[in-house]
């Protein structure tokens, strides 16, 4: 194990897991840094007039590889925001797009902001003004530059981007497609709200079907009954809990928010916590659970399953080494560091990487984009076909004598709408990026982990690109 006399910081974690997996790869020196590096930044420092005075907000957009275009990354609002993060976060964005075999590059960006200092009509004003400054240097573009909602954002800042976009550039066709994450009254798609934690349970199911995956983690068979701890309950750990608890049968035991943290060993009701949080602030004073005002130890729980949903860095080097979890699934970007992660591999403890875990927000982002620039609706044209070829073996069956229940009847003869496309590609593309991830994982010795083999995946098909285009 390397000594990581201090602790790395994100940028500095991307880039050790990048060279772990790179050093058993054959890449020439000059390929192996062209993928690694961040293409481009831009910083920009505006100024809006709010509250009778001018106030300078500082934004950033990285762009960290073009092998493929429209690059693609979210926007996020937070006071932590700056260059290292918003490259490192870039740079999970194309690793994460080649995964799982979304055609875009990777980019980030953010804004030096806390939303709760301002106002929904402030917020407005400020998002704007961000967004004309991108968009003007062809940093917000359907076929160059694509963003989605993170954290601090939400379809709401996306629908003002767009259509500030739309008033930029009333002559092309394709406006819609410049942001994903959507209202769907603005062109969204349904099911992109709950993308990231419903791919997050598409993961989990997945990695439950390979015994010897889960045998590895030192757990039993099949999800239903596990004990899950969830750190941050914003929309990726409420829909991961959620789906996790209501439809796979896990106890949500320990839910984490910034006030501490809420414990309930026969599983936590996620909806009514969900609310209290939104109504009260936090976690404090919730009655269908114990409170503790010490949310970073409460991280340390025994559990089976681990959900770090909030921020990076969450475990570290000060930390690491007394996670009680056989199996950590980062639904976070990059919450586990670098040392971190030695100590944890070193431990048994397998880790189902960022790089793959949390790739459902970007995927059903492509099937947005998609739809956007198609002008049509996924199921539009073949739902009512489906649903008549299928009420025909219906009737036939009938006919013949052999009687279908009412419940069979009508769940069979119901044609897939848009939300069943969705789900329906996403739980596709999980399966996938999951078993390509493994094959090499279980193929190759000098593999240590699936975060390796994630990495050697991507960083191939990023390579194919670059060979392709004859660098």
């Amino acid at each position: 194990m390397r000594d990581f006399s201090t602790e790395p910081g994100f940028r500095q974690s991307v880039e050790l897991m990048f060279n772990r997996a790179a050093a058993l790869m054959d890449l020439s020196p000059g390929l192996q840094e062209k993928i690694r590096v961040c293409n481009s930044t831009y910083i920009v420092r505006f100024g809006v007039r709010l509250r009778g005075a001018m106030h300078t907000f500082t934004g950033y957009r990285a762009v960290h590889s073009e092998h493929l275009e429209p690059v693609k990354g979210g926007i996020r609002y937070a006071l932590s925001v700056n260059q290292d993060e918003v490259e490192a976060l870039a740079a999970l964005m194309t690793f994460k797009c080649a995964l799982v075999k979304a055609p875009f590059g990777g980019s980030k960006g953010g804004l030096c902001i806390d939303p709760l200092d301002w106002t929904e009509e402030e917020l407005e004003r400020i998002t704007r003004r961000f967004a004309y400054e991108l968009i003007k240097r062809d940093l917000i573009h359907p076929s160059q530059n694509v963003p989605a909602p993170d954290m601090g954002t939400s379809e709401r800042e996306m629908a003002w981007i767009a259509d500030q976009y739309r008033r930029m550039a009333t002559t092309d066709i394709n406006a819609r497609a410049c942001v994903t994450g959507k209202p769907t009254s603005m062109g969204g798609i349904r099911g992109r709200t709950e993308a990231t934690g419903r791919g997050i349970q598409y993961a989990l199911r997945e990695f439950f079907r390979h015994a010897e995956d889960v045998a590895e983690a030192g757990l039993t068979p099949g999800l239903g009954g596990k004990r899950v701890v969830v750190q941050g309950l914003g929309n990726v750990g409420y829909h991961t809990a959620r789906f996790l608890s209501e439809e796979d049968g896990c106890k949500i035991t320990t839910v984490i928010e910034r006030d501490g943290a809420v414990h309930n060993p026969d599983g936590l009701p996620i909806v009514a916590l969900k609310a209290h949080i939104t109504a009260t602030g936090g976690v404090g004073g919730f009655p269908d659970g114990r409170v503790s005002p010490d949310g970073a130890a409460a991280l340390e729980t025994e559990c089976d399953i681990l959900i770090p949903a909030a921020f990076e860095g969450a475990i570290h080097l000060g930390n690491a080494a007394r996670i009680r979890a056989p199996l950590i699934v980062e639904a976070a970007n990059g919450p586990v560091t670098a040392g971190a992660d030695e100590i944890l591999r070193a431990r048994g403890c397998v880790i189902i990487p960022d790089l793959f875990a949390n790739a459902g927000g970007v995927t059903v982002s492509y099937f947005e984009w998609v739809k956007n620039l198609s002008h049509i609706r996924f199921g539009r044209m073949e739902r009512r076909r489906e649903e008549a070829r299928h009420q025909m073996l219906v009737d036939e069956l009938e006919r013949l004598g052999d009687g279908l229940s009412d419940g069979f009847k009508q769940a069979y003869l119901k044609g897939a709408g848009e939300l069943e496309f969705v789900r329906s590609g996403l739980d596709d593309t999980m399966r996938e990026g999951y078993q390509e991830m493994r094959e090499i994982w279980r193929a190759r010795p000098e593999v240590p982990d699936l975060r390796i083999a994630a990495y050697l995946v991507s960083i191939e098909r990023i390579a194919a690109s670059y060979r392709a285009m004859g660098l």
